[in-house]
């Protein structure tokens, strides 16, 4: 709910161009929003940063209509997914590549950057290439 009335605000302001809006989630954001930018059809691309499965399954989750790893599929739009090779929350392995692979954007559409000597908080210079450069592709400038 808050996602959607945040892009109700910005949509009613002359400075946005409430056409191309973009999701960026780090750590929590890029593991807890799943649901929202799966649902929320405004959105134009997404940017999820340190995220990845759920380290607390399935015990948190007991409803599949809830869990958020059965909304992947659904986000349909171009996604960049980035995570550090040496994330202690997010594993590469086992929590950051089946993410990346459950995301239902077309394999064109979708990026997996794994920043090499990085943990948990990639960074900040490689991050804000990487973003940007995603950014312009799908928003343009």
């Amino acid at each position: 709910m808050d996602l959607g009335r945040t892009i109700d605000y910005l949509e009613t302001r002359p400075e946005f161009d409430g056409h191309r809006i973009a999701y960026y989630g780090y750590s929590m954001g890029a593991e807890q929003a799943v649901p929202a930018v799966a649902v929320e059809q405004r959105l134009k691309t997404a940017v999820f940063l340190s995220g990845g499965l759920s380290p607390i399954r399935p015990a948190d989750f007991p409803l599949p209509e809830v869990d958020p790893v059965n909304f992947l599929p659904r986000i349909r739009i171009p996604t960049l997914f980035m995570g550090g090779r040496y994330d202690f929350n997010y594993q590469v392995e086992s929590m950051q590549r089946p993410f990346f692979a459950l995301l239902g954007a077309p394999p064109q559409a979708k990026r997996h950057v794994i920043f090499e000597n990085a943990g948990h908080v990639p960074p900040r210079i490689d991050v804000i290439r990487e973003v940007l450069q995603w950014l312009d592709k799908y928003l343009g400038h």
